[in-house]
């Protein structure tokens, strides 16, 4: 089965066709870690968790690698303001370092409970001003670049498809309508590649170039990166779709200007989550982390449902209200899952495990030991739950697919769990975990489901019909197993 993706870069789905047989190699624009993740962001890498799950499940080996900025990104992404992490050493009397560090960890922790995989690669652009100081000096071999005011330059108007990823023409971008004037460019749309002098004082982090001791432009940063794990030409750049006019729009030309030759093949953006139809900011301070949902009392994948079941390049609307609705779904997914999973373990299967990659081939229904995987019905769920995830990841799609498997009473129980389990390879919700939950409940209750076991002993069975019913009536579930008598709340 073939898949498609919408390629920024042209705005089409195209069928995605690896630069390498069966390997993927993609990069994914990582955090700066000035502050903590607000759940905005945290949206874009569930959408690129997704895609690198759904590649693995049609049998690619993902290479993915994610920076992580901590020097360079000002407050302006064209080149204005202070840096965002050192303003916030300053604001905290931290140093660059410290904070950088505990914002780091506490990212990776905030995708740890979002059940986001790490990248193969995590790469932070301190540990790689060499590698930058590399890419600029090739960029500057090529004719691309110009000094002027003790800082270096990439001149825009030498690269004929500057904009090409954001459908802008340079011949109609005017001064200052996206970027403030600034004196020192030849056009306003030229940016930084090495700052010597900043438009602030007292940089604390600084190193030694061919151009003087400084550091380097926010953007050659994922440029310089992306080509040391990746190579000079790779498969997929992901991102939010506000990096399109400025940050990857300048990657590329830097990138390209080095090379001669294209750089990335299929370009995925994540829309925005909005509040009240304004996308949420740091910098507008209606941010919401992962730890204020967990304090209100949400699993964080609770906020991982909630993000499945919009688009990746629709807008998703945020409230609290939205969020308590997608926490009541999975809740009551994860119980019809508990049921499902302890009914297939009453057949006495030792185990359900389809997941593709059991037996390498991509996108096929392959069931493990104990689960005979022989059901059509749960085949032809699974195979359409493939053909969504397919189609540029249909995850709402896909997610409807789940939920009517899950429903559906004429499908045997192993074969409904093993594939369950085969869909969360894909959607990370954990699905395996889900377990009856143990209830209390009341002495009364308590004598009356005794009194049940002792009629049944007696092959009363009128009197345990009797109980049964009683016990309907007052929101309990009885149910005779192999295992013993059990129950549920209604």
């Amino acid at each position: 089965m073939s898949i498609k993706l919408f390629n920024t870069m042209g705005r089409q789905i195209q069928e995605f066709i690896p630069v390498e047989d069966n390997k993927v190699r993609m990069y994914t624009c990582g955090p700066t870690v000035y502050n903590y993740a607000h759940i905005g962001n945290l949206r874009t890498y569930i959408f690129e968790d997704i895609l690198r799950r759904t590649l693995e499940y049609f049998g690619y080996q993902v290479k993915q690698v994610m920076n992580v900025t901590d020097v360079g990104h000002l407050t302006d992404d064209a080149d204005e303001g202070e840096d965002k992490v050192i303003r916030s050493a300053k604001e905290k009397g931290k140093t660059a370092r410290e904070i950088a560090g505990f914002y780091m960890e506490a990212f990776f922790k905030d995708l740890s409970l979002l059940n986001v995989e790490k990248p193969s690669v995590v790469c932070k652009a301190t540990d790689h001003v060499d590698d930058m100081i590399k890419l600029i000096r090739r960029i500057e071999k090529n004719g691309f670049t110009y000094a002027s005011g003790g800082n270096l330059y990439f001149d825009v108007a030498k690269f004929p498809d500057y904009g090409r990823l954001a459908m802008l023409r340079l011949e109609d971008l005017k001064a200052g309508a996206r970027v403030k004037i600034d004196e020192q460019k030849k056009s306003p749309h030229d940016f930084v590649l090495w700052f010597t002098k900043s438009k602030f004082e007292h940089q604390s982090m600084m190193w030694d170039s061919p151009w003087g001791r400084g550091y380097p432009g926010w953007h050659i940063e994922c440029s310089a990166m992306s080509m040391k794990y990746l190579g000079d030409h790779f498969d997929i750049h992901c991102g939010g779709i506000d990096h399109i006019p400025v940050h990857h729009t300048n990657e590329i030309a830097q990138a390209e200007a080095a090379t001669g030759k294209k750089w990335v093949n299929y370009w995925l953006h994540g829309e925005f989550l909005v509040l009240s139809k304004e996308k949420m900011a740091k910098s507008a301070g209606n941010f919401i982390t992962i730890s204020t949902l967990i304090d209100k009392g949400y699993d964080p994948l609770d906020y991982r449902y909630f993000c499945l079941g919009a688009h990746y390049r629709s807008q998703l609307q945020f409230s609290f209200e939205a969020l308590d609705s997608a926490k009541n779904g999975r809740a009551g997914l994860m119980e019809r899952i508990a049921r499902i999973r302890e009914e297939a373990e009453k057949t006495g299967a030792e185990k359900v495990s389809p997941y593709a990659a059991d037996t390498g081939a991509p996108g096929t229904y392959a069931s493990g030991k104990g689960a005979p995987g022989t059901d059509d019905k749960a085949i032809r769920y699974l195979k359409s739950f493939e053909a969504h995830i397919s189609q540029d990841l249909n995850v709402p799609k896909a997610l409807a697919d789940l939920w009517n498997l899950v429903k559906d009473g004429s499908v045997e129980a192993v074969s409904k769990y093993s594939v369950i389990l085969a869909m969360d390879k894909v959607l990370g919700l954990r699905l395996g975990t889900a377990q009856m939950k143990k209830i209390s409940v009341s002495k009364e209750i308590s004598n009356l489901i005794d009194e049940r076991e002792k009629a049944r002993e007696d092959k009363d069975y009128k009197r345990a019909d009797e109980i049964r019913n009683i016990l309907k009536e007052r929101g309990i579930i009885v149910e005779d197993t192999p295992q013993g008598v059990k129950w549920r709340k209604v």
